[in-house]
């Protein structure tokens, strides 16, 4: 697959029922010791990608990009997994190699596994032909990039261990799977959870997977996060003891960490210490460290702010796995851009706290001590009482989970469910002594004797074997519903699959939705109306407001409108210009120090403006002068003769003559002065005259006889380059 070529979805959907995953298992990413790159040396980073999207800023620092040791996350869930896959691609592009595919609202009540590809709310649908499709495009895609890729999902609900036996048959890499995640958040019977979880985390272990836990939804669930922190450690403690007890490795088993609170509360005060008591008691667990997202709501900017702020946790701490989960959770709209932003923030935030733990320690001693200590003893304390009154199922069946109060103070006002209550209860029965199950990795007693096996071999050998070693036994379903599937989706986008036909997208193809920024001189009821009727008086259609923010209570408003527009571009026939030529910054050096090179610059006429021409010489604003180029600026106002004059006066080689006011073609009149004064005096064949300005077109500079034009948008870069490459021309 070609960077410059787009996924066909067609093909990765072509035979799929005897389609292989490639592996199997869990993969970190390969840390490089003193990494060098640009002049530069990292000390806790990984190998670089083969291809990529640098951060923006990586144009000044030679197009570097740095990948951190860390796996980072990005969530997916727009409910079409074929739109999916395509930000799956731009993902791993801006640095995710831990995709993690949301499932449908829903799906952890199903008692067993759906087929197909029907479109989801709320996540996606996890069906054997989407699993497959997501991990065959995934294969394209850790080629392109040249890292493998994690592919993640749920082995939760009702259907626990049925998942957990297709997540190992088709590849899938990382999962959730926690027994109180199910008990306290979707009132599955607490026995039937654990049982479940036996079998569904051995099953897991014999793949090898990867396993995050559920503790951190306690901090989405309480009413003020930070008073769970004692009863987040119990939650880990159980999951992580359960795994250890049901087969897993300790090195598979990962705490989903998510630091409390979040600002304006005393952020790190609160969230540093929790993260070293963590730490500090599941010593060789894995930790992903998932940003706070209980506090956000439609702002980017703030969203941005707790994930970088949670990520200099991550880093002093260690994290082995940075979540990004985006403002989604705060507009409940799962788009391109924010999976790519989210991505980006902690690739370039984690690459730019390289070395963190080198010049800087987390103290042993002060408030860090206390406040350490007194939540491993709140945790002790929470532990013991559970265990003195009866144990885990009665202490959830009193309510000790997610209490408002900070243990061991309580409000009563905890999650409450029953043990012989929820989902499934009555449904786990005691094993008659002859029971004998024939499939491999089986929790628990297992009369595989009866038949002349030992223990440690495979019950399924007497039945020919599982679908864990032999795929033709796997039954693949392609499609149930005729109606909602996703070759219909695809039939109603068809005329967007080749790129030829295009229209705004932010989340599904075709989707047509596009984002207006708008700020009123109003207060925030008025100005919300007033967004929804531009947006109506625009055309747009589905027309709503996603996020409002006062400036101030009478003075100003911000509101993002979005909505879909019903146009679609023929690429064909769009006028592209060509990108412009530009050369390293390293060759322009090179060229003017073995080529000295003088230039006279200077704004005509009677314009007053000189900002975007100092901009354009200006060290300061990485100007041509850092190149070597020796400028000699004349100011504002100045007389197109005088421009000449200066030039053959101090030998220059070029005129950069920059003119705004456009009134009367006064700016292209100038051009047409100065070429003509240049010739009159003999020297325009030697000269390189270049305007520039925000009303200045290129073609009609140069027909006004300029060697270049440069309109808005222009960089220091860009002039510099034209300078060389005419200068070559010329053969100086």
């Amino acid at each position: 697959m070609k960077p410059e070529d787009k996924l066909d979805l067609r093909a990765i959907l072509a035979d799929l029922d005897n389609y292989v995953p490639r592996r199997r298992g869990w993969t970190w990413r390969k840390p490089v010791d003193r990494l060098r790159m640009n002049g530069y040396e990292y000390s806790d980073c990984s190998e670089p990608l083969k291809n990529s999207v640098p951060p923006i800023a990586a144009k000044s620092f030679g197009g570097i990009d740095p990948q951190p040791r860390q796996v980072i996350t990005t969530e997916i869930a727009s409910g079409r997994f074929e739109d999916d896959i395509r930000r799956m691609r731009m993902a791993a592009w801006h640095g995710a190699d831990h995709i993690m595919v949301i499932r449908t609202a829903g799906q952890s009540h199903f008692d067993g596994l759906i087929e197909g590809t029907p479109q989801g709310i709320g996540g996606v649908p996890i069906t054997r032909k989407q699993l497959r499709a997501s991990r065959k495009a995934l294969d394209l895609i850790e080629d392109e990039v040249g890292r493998p890729i994690n592919f993640h999902s749920y082995v939760s609900g009702v259907a626990g261990p049925e998942i957990a036996v297709l997540f190992a048959e088709e590849g899938v890499n990382g999962a959730h799977q926690d027994p109180q995640y199910n008990v306290l958040y979707r009132n599955i019977n607490m026995v039937r959870s654990f049982v479940d979880a036996a079998e569904s985390k051995k099953i897991m272990a014999w793949a090898d997977m990867l396993q995050i836990d559920g503790a951190h939804n306690a901090n989405a669930t309480a009413k003020e996060a930070w008073k769970v922190m004692p009863e987040l450690l119990v939650q880990h403690a159980i999951n992580c003891a359960f795994s250890l007890q049901a087969g897993m490795k300790k090195e598979n088993i990962a705490l989903s960490t998510v630091p409390p609170t979040a600002s304006p509360a005393p952020d790190l005060k609160t969230n540093l210490p929790y993260a070293v008591a963590l730490r500090d008691f599941f010593s060789g667990y894995r930790m992903r460290a998932q940003m706070n997202t209980k506090y956000m709501e439609s702002s980017t900017r703030e969203a941005t702010v707790t994930h970088v702020l949670n990520m200099m946790i991550s880093k002093l701490t260690s994290a082995d796995i940075q979540s990004t989960i985006t403002p989604d959770e705060g507009r409940n709209v799962p788009w391109h851009m924010y999976n790519i932003e989210a991505c980006d923030t902690a690739r370039q935030a984690l690459v730019g706290m390289d070395g963190l733990s080198e010049l800087v320690e987390i103290r042993k001693d002060g408030l860090m001590a206390e406040k350490v200590r007194e939540i491993k003893e709140r945790a002790v304390l929470f532990l013991e009482e559970m265990l003195a009154g009866g144990g885990y199922f009665r202490a959830v069946e009193d309510g000790f989970f997610i209490d408002s109060g900070i243990f061991p103070e309580r409000n009563g006002d905890g999650i409450r469910r029953k043990i012989a209550g929820g989902i499934g209860a009555n449904t786990v029965f005691e094993r008659d002594s002859d029971y004998f199950a024939p499939v491999p990795c089986h929790f628990g007693f297992n009369n595989v004797a009866q038949y002349g096996l030992r223990p440690d071999e495979d019950p399924a050998s007497l039945i020919g074997g599982s679908t864990f070693t032999d795929r033709s036994k796997i039954r693949y379903v392609d499609e149930l519903d005729p109606e909602d599937n996703v070759e219909r989706r695809m039939a109603e986008t068809a005329r967007y699959a080749d790129g030829a036909v295009i229209t705004p997208e932010v989340q599904w193809r075709g989707d047509g939705i596009v984002v207006v920024d708008l700020t009123f001189p109003a207060s925030l009821p008025v100005s919300q109306a007033a967004a929804l009727e531009i947006g109506k008086r625009m055309n747009l259609e589905d027309v709503e407001v996603i996020h409002r923010e006062s400036l101030h209570p009478s003075e100003a408003t911000r509101i993002q409108l979005r909505g879909r527009i019903a146009l679609d571009v023929d690429v064909a026939k769009l006028s592209i210009p060509e990108e412009p030529k530009r050369l390293s910054d390293a060759e322009i050096t090179a060229y003017v120090h073995d080529h000295p090179l003088r230039i006279v610059a200077a704004t005509v006429g009677e314009d007053e403006h000189s900002v975007g021409l100092r901009e354009i010489i200006d060290i300061k604003h990485g100007g041509i002068e850092k190149y070597g180029i020796l400028c000699e600026y004349l100011g504002t106002s100045v007389p197109v003769d005088k421009l000449v004059d200066a030039a053959i006066e101090t030998d220059a080689r070029a005129i950069l003559l920059s003119t705004i006011i456009s009134h009367d073609d006064i700016h292209y009149k100038n051009m047409k002065k100065i070429h003509d004064y240049a010739v009159e005096k003999g020297v325009r064949d030697r000269m390189i005259l270049i305007a520039g300005g925000t009303q200045v077109t290129p073609e009609l500079a140069v027909k006004q006889g300029m060697d270049a034009g440069f309109g808005r948008g222009t960089h220091g870069v860009d002039v510099a380059t034209f300078l060389v490459e005419r200068l070559k021309e010329k053969g100086n």
